[in-house]
């Protein structure tokens, strides 16, 4: 083993670096080379320094290891693919990590080293998929993100839909469930803004419906199931693919195939409110023929906390793929059944103190939805240093619902289908990396409306169509420590609406073009800690019950009412961000400021239409500003603690109650809290398994956009406690919720003159047993 001599310089002295590096230049060429292993006993040993990135995607390869052939030399690259280690100019230096090729290379420069690692067969698969999410933080890109892990998502998972698992993990986002319970239409907010403003993805495909824009995660039993990991990007993000990522974009990534261990998994759930599940999933894992499969089915039910508002769920996800050298081709299908009683009304204070359980909703008043996704996606590599993708998707759901007038029961079907392709070329040239990426898609949904019992007599029938295309360029450039970040997206979106046959009224059209450019720069001021800053802006177009006003169907009797669809104007937001994010052996920290300037934001007027859907209007300015903070601590004894708040401030220049006509100025929109947060603490204890601790914190919101306090949600805490015990294959995860039986409501409206709230359930308990069998399983 070599000896390491440094040549000693004052603290303050600048020159001793390049001292130290003109000897090693000049013994390393000047002296002859055989006696160079001698040279080390002697020689100043400097710091090369560089980044080690994916050759298809150009993203940062963490972990890699970094090491001096010949020598003991050696280091990993950190979170960003940064490295710094002791060498001299012709030092000869393997990079190698696992899932890429193997590189060597002779030193002919010690600063800003920039390597590129090519994939092989196992890393193909995650290109689709980096290229739709964006660059992301760990990159460099300059965005407010969290990244949920499989092992996150499993630690607490009992078969919830998807906002239950990541409210606990996100800041600045609230959720609530209509049946009160962990499934049957649960809806979120981030940043006090709902989630038909949030773009969700599965693998670059967008799951947002093109007509209301949300999306119903009740239609996707079991989903968390088959999940690597999700993406929750804060604010406008970077550029995807979809309706607009407005308030923020929810990004998820099915189950790896090429890196997968053969094995499966059965679990099986029993809890309070009469709470079942059963799943089963088999991986084949990499074949010698180079394809590999996954298949998951499962069946949940559950009675629901809220009276009459329980569901029964039916759902699958499979996915193949074949895996060579330079391409790779992956199918996935995700399919489900739900059958819910509806609860989409809240009650009132007085009736919640007598019956937290009441539901307004009778229990005839029930609906039958399915949707299922199914995607062909193919990735290529072009040389060393670029790649192309490519995916067809089809995304297709129908169902009926039931609603009770006066004692007639209304029967409300839909029906409809989404054709799309995206593709995407990433490329580095130099100190740029660049991504390209375009979308197109066409929709269609029919509306039929019936009174039962005489569903076959249909009272109308109508349909919409839209039609989008969009394509995105994005840059990064990185110069030592800064790296600078563009994006500039283009999105055009076309309405049609064609109207019943009797309903005395013509067709009529819309169309909207969006430009949204993005901005940002990254320093590192360390290779474990770095600062961004950037300003983005995304426009976005009404959805179709904002421009119907409301109603199913538009006619003669109704259409001066509803007047032009350009009456609701789209909206479009600016949002400055600015953040901090550090990264050590045991602690990892981020912190970011955000202010979201609105024009003609669509905000929610807090009322219901006759269909249980959210009534909103155009208010001219609002904005909305604060702080947030991420931080996880892995303590002594593998004991980790996380923590996670957000504080904010948002306003609304001025709103005019439409019921009323009077105008309110510098008001608080509603169902935005000034203050939310997530503690946990996981202790592992030897031998069997761990226990956790977790409280969640949401403050007081406001259930109308007129400042009046009568109407709120009052502040709450919540606490919960999660044992797991672990025996050989077998995973037991037993979870008590709301362990000490507060009273929290999530949400709610009003009508001007009652609030209404949807509860939150009372302490319950929920068991989880996994058994693994095979070789290993996931």
């Amino acid at each position: 083993m070599c000896a390491q001599v440094r040549l000693y310089a004052p603290p303050d002295s600048r020159a001793s670096p390049a001292i130290g590096r003109g000897l090693a230049l000049f013994f390393a060429y000047r002296l002859p080379r055989a006696p160079m292993s001698l040279l080390h006993l002697f020689l100043v040993l400097t710091a090369a320094t560089g980044t080690v990135r994916d050759a298809s995607t150009q993203q940062p390869v963490a972990g890699a290891l970094v090491q001096v052939v010949g020598t003991q030399r050696a280091t990993l690259t950190d979170s960003i693919g940064r490295f710094e280690i002791d060498a001299v100019l012709g030092d000869r230096v393997r990079f190698s990590r696992a899932g890429f090729a193997l590189r060597e290379l002779q030193l002919n420069s010690l600063d800003g080293i920039l390597i590129h690692l090519t994939p092989s067969v196992r890393s193909l698969e995650g290109v689709t998929v980096t290229a739709m999410r964006g660059a992301g933080a760990a990159s460099g890109a300059p965005i407010a993100q969290r990244v949920v892990t499989q092992q996150e998502i499993e630690s607490q998972y009992s078969g919830q839909e998807l906002p239950n698992i990541l409210m606990v993990t996100t800041p600045s986002m609230t959720t609530y469930s209509d049946g009160g319970a962990y499934s049957n239409y649960t809806y979120l907010r981030i940043r006090g803004i709902d989630q038909s403003r949030v773009n969700v993805t599965l693998d670059g495909v967008p799951l947002n419906d093109a007509e209301d824009q949300g999306v119903f995660f009740s239609n996707f039993p079991d989903f968390g199931n088959s999940l690597q990991s999700i993406q929750i990007q804060r604010g406008v993000g970077t550029s995807t693919q979809g309706i607009a990522s407005y308030a923020g974009s929810i990004n998820l990534e099915s189950i790896a195939l090429s890196s997968a261990l053969r094995g499966g998994e059965v679990q099986v759930t029993g809890g309070s409110f009469g709470t079942r599940r059963a799943s089963a999933e088999w991986q084949s894992g990499l074949m010698p023929n180079r394809f590999s499969f996954y298949s998951r089915v499962s069946a949940s039910e559950t009675d629901g906390f809220r009276r009459n508002a329980g569901n029964t769920s039916h759902g699958g996800f499979f996915s193949a793929g074949y895996f060579a050298e330079r391409t790779s081709v992956k199918a996935t299908l995700l399919s489900g059944i739900s059958r819910n009683g509806l609860a989409y009304l809240a009650s009132d204070i007085a009736t919640l103190s007598s019956d937290p359980r009441d539901n307004p909703l009778p229990p005839v008043d029930r609906d039958r939805f399915r949707q299922s996704v199914g995607s062909a996606a193919l990735t290529h590599l072009v040389g060393n240093r670029s790649s192309l993708t490519a995916t067809a998707y089809v995304v297709e759901a129908g169902g009926n619902y039931d609603v009770t007038f006066d004692g007639a029961t209304s029967n409300y079907k839909l029906a409809s289908a989404m054709y799309g392709l995206l593709g995407g070329f990433n490329t580095q040239a130099g100190a740029v990396a660049l991504n390209f990426g375009a979308h197109g898609n066409t929709y269609a949904r029919d509306h039929a409306s019936a009174v039962r019992p005489d569903v076959g007599r249909e009272l109308y029938r109508n349909s919409g169509e839209k039609d989008e295309v969009s394509a995105f360029a994005k840059a990064t450039v990185g110069q030592g420590p800064l790296q600078l970040f563009a994006d500039l997206q283009v999105r055009r979106a076309f309405f049609r609406y064609n109207p019943a046959q009797s309903s005395g009224i013509s067709g009529s059209s819309i169309g909207w073009t969006f430009v949204n450019p993005k901005l940002g720069a990254t320093w590192a001021l360390q290779p474990t800690t770095r600062v961004f800053a950037s300003w983005g802006t995304n426009g976005r177009e009404p959805t179709r019950n904002d421009m119907f006003a409301g109603f199913d169907d538009v006619d003669s009797t109704n259409v001066d009412f509803i007047g032009s669809f350009s009456r609701v104007r789209p909206e479009r937001v600016h949002d400055f961000e600015a953040g901090i994010e550090h990264t050590a052996d045991r602690v990892t920290v981020s912190a970011n400021l955000f202010e979201m300037r609105f024009r003609n934001e669509i905000t929610p007027i807090g009322a219901l239409s006759y269909i249980g859907l959210p009534l909103r209007k155009n208010v001219d300015r609002s904005l909305r500003r604060g702080f947030e903070l991420d931080a996880t601590y892995r303590a002594p004894h593998n004991v980790l603690v996380t923590a996670n708040a957000s504080v904010m401030r948002g306003r609304i220049d001025e709103y005019t109650d439409d019921a009323t006509q009077e105008t309110f100025r510098d008001v608080t929109p509603l169902l935005t809290p000034g203050f939310t947060s997530n503690q946990s603490v996981s202790v592992p204890v030897q031998r069997w398994g761990s226990i956790t601790l977790s409280g969640r914190y949401v403050g007081r919101s406001f259930l109308a956009n007129t400042g009046d306090e009568r109407f709120v949600t009052p502040p709450g805490y919540l606490t919960d406690l999660a044992t797991t015990f672990q025996t050989g294959p077998a995973t037991v995860l037993v979870q008590l919720r709301n362990a000490f039986d507060r009273r929290f409501y999530n949400a709610g409206f009003t009508d001007g003159s009652t609030s209404y709230y949807y509860i939150h359930p009372p302490r319950n308990l929920t068991v989880t047993t996994r058994w693994a069998f095979g070789r290993g399983g996931r």
